[in-house]
């Protein structure tokens, strides 16, 4: 490709709303242009740098026999409300009703069609198991889409469904799963951690993260430098610490806490540490078809995990609650223990058969001193937020929180969409089975971005080798000097007939400016072909330290193809 034919405007300015690295230099690069809040188009250097990405994606997935389809981007509504995900999955759903007043959904994933393709006609276990994926476009419509294609609304994305006779087979197809994404990353040169994660409103039995490392990152990442122990920090686990127990010198039993609410005032007023204190958290829980009052009840020194409080009560989301609407139930916020009877409750289970701790006495100034889980039935469930420092379940070693960008999510979901919509195949003994299920998926729109927040300097992209729109750029210095341009040209032509993806600068631009947008669009070579000629010598350019190496101009093409 001739850079005077190419369709790339280089801009020096960033998007106002621009803040990250990949946001940044996508748009000053003129790899992508906005068309609306979270919706992008591909300019031809995107597009390019998107087909690779999905090719080295296709070719791994090839490799482990899984399926290429194409699904319809429009889903019929029936289906979602047949698994139940209809009203579940949120706001980011679109729905929509055409002339006829049928309703759709636009897929921001697709378990229920792809659910829907196979129940009809895989009806035995000799036909399982099965992979297949799509490589196609998805709509969220989030709430606040920013970062670029980091979080945008409309977005590329692989997304793959596996259907086996059982639950051991399904352990199988998703290590595979674990592996080819692994060779994917591995191929693109990015850094990455395989993570535990919460599986959300896809639901099922467990699920992995794959998570690229980056100062940008938007998720928090547990990680332990010990042993190969990740996970976000909405699933993290830690080592049950060991608490120094302390005892209010009050003596067990009914305190006195006048105008005394929070952990500090309290912890203070007894001479007691945090963690010898229970903590309330009320939330109002957002269901599809109601709502209520929720208590968590946690060590004073720990911090409620939200996801984790959410998949407990299976609520959608979470509203605040106004001290009004707690008086109006008779509930004293600041004094709220966890012997209440008025709502629905959980405990974390770190307290369960624990004793001795402080907790509200669910009486206005009053705490209760002395008080114990032992024997007590409550709920039990993990819903404390992992800390740096905090111990590994694993391996003792202390726990070190980092940043990462998800890229990839891969579930284990049983039977929880073929039951619902059911799909089934006759097992071996000629019983009828629900499907057991895994899915994967993996943004590839949002691999672009991630590419350049882990590989970029100050000056622009650094794309690495399977990813770069192009191998190698030959800057013209001077393109009104003859000798310049017919070398220059004579070798580009013999590069494409050796299969190099290469660029002509033949711009008729001054040669900083054509500099300047080589380091932004960061192709990992550049030739320079200028003064240096007339002595028989041209200039290679390493696009990641920038060192110039002078090369005699007899010799260029060979040394090129060597690197």
């Amino acid at each position: 490709m001739r850079f005077s034919k190419l369709f790339a405007p280089t801009t020096k300015d960033a998007p106002k709303d621009a803040l990250l690295p990949s946001h940044i230099f996508l748009i000053r690069g003129g790899f992508i242009s906005q068309v609306g809040s979270g919706i992008y188009n591909f300019l031809p250097l995107g597009k390019i740098v998107l087909d690779k990405i999905k090719n080295v994606v296709k070719q791994e997935l090839d490799c482990i026999d899984a399926q290429e389809t194409q699904l319809g981007f429009i889903t019929p509504s029936e289906l979602w409300k047949e698994s139940g995900r209809y009203d579940k999955f949120g706001k980011e759903l679109l729905r929509f009703k055409d002339r006829k007043s049928n309703e759709f959904v636009l897929g921001p994933t697709h378990e229920e069609a792809m659910v829907d393709l196979v129940r009809s006609r895989v009806k035995s276990y000799k036909q399982l198991p099965l992979n297949l994926y799509q490589i196609n476009i998805k709509f969220r419509d989030e709430a606040r889409p920013r970062y670029g294609l980091l979080r945008g609304r409309e977005f590329l994305m692989k997304d793959g469904y596996s259907f086996h006779e059982d639950e051991e087979d399904l352990k199988r197809e998703f290590s595979k799963m674990q592996l080819c994404y692994e060779n994917i990353l591995k191929r693109l040169g990015l850094e990455y951690r395989v993570v535990d994660a919460d599986s959300g409103a896809i639901g099922g039995s467990g699920s992995k993260e794959i998570m690229v490392l980056a100062d940008n990152g938007e998720d928090d990442i547990v990680v332990c430098e010990g042993c190969d122990y990740a996970a976000n920090i909405e699933a993290a686990k830690r080592k049950k610490p060991d608490f120094e127990k302390s005892q209010p010198k009050q003596g067990s039993g009914k305190i006195h806490t006048p105008d005394l609410k929070t952990i500090e005032e309290i912890s203070s007023f007894l001479e007691i540490k945090p963690s010898s204190m229970v903590k309330a958290v009320v939330k109002k829980a957002i269901y599809s078809d109601n709502e209520e009052i929720v208590l968590f009840f946690i060590r004073g020194c720990d911090v409620l995990q939200e996801t984790k409080a959410l998949s407990a009560c299976g609520a959608i989301e979470f509203a605040d609650i106004s001290e009004n609407e707690l008086d109006n139930l008779g509930i004293d916020a600041g004094f709220i223990g966890p012997n209440s009877q008025k709502l629905k409750m959980f405990v974390d289970l770190e307290l369960s058969n624990e004793k001795d701790f402080v907790c509200g006495a669910n009486e206005k100034d009053y705490h209760i001193s002395g008080f114990s889980f032992v024997d007590k039935n409550f709920e039990y469930v993990d819903l404390i937020m992992v800390q740096e420092g905090d111990l590994c379940s694993c391996c003792g070693r202390e726990l070190k929180i980092t940043k990462g960008i998800e890229v990839g999510h891969i579930f284990m979901l049983g039977d929880t969409y073929s039951k619902a919509l059911n799909a089934t195949f006759l097992d071996r003994n000629g019983k009828a089975k629900p499907y057991i299920m895994g899915t994967y998926g993996m943004g590839i729109s949002r691999l672009v971005a991630v590419m350049i927040e882990q590989h970029h300097d100050e000056k622009g992209c650094l794309w690495s080798k399977e990813s770069t729109p192009f191998a190698l750029s030959i800057i013209v210095s001077n393109v009104k000097d003859k000798e310049q341009l017919s070398f220059a040209q004579t070798l580009y032509e013999k590069l494409q007939n050796a299969g190099v993806e290469v660029l002509l600068d033949d711009r008729a631009e001054r040669f900083g400016f054509k500099m300047s947008d080589f380091e932004l669009l960061g192709f990992p070579k550049a030739v320079i072909v200028g003064k240096g000629l007339a002595t028989g010598e041209v200039q290679i350019v390493d696009r990641k330290t920038l060192e110039k190496t002078s090369i005699e101009k007899d010799k260029i093409f060979d040394k090129l193809m060597e690197i």
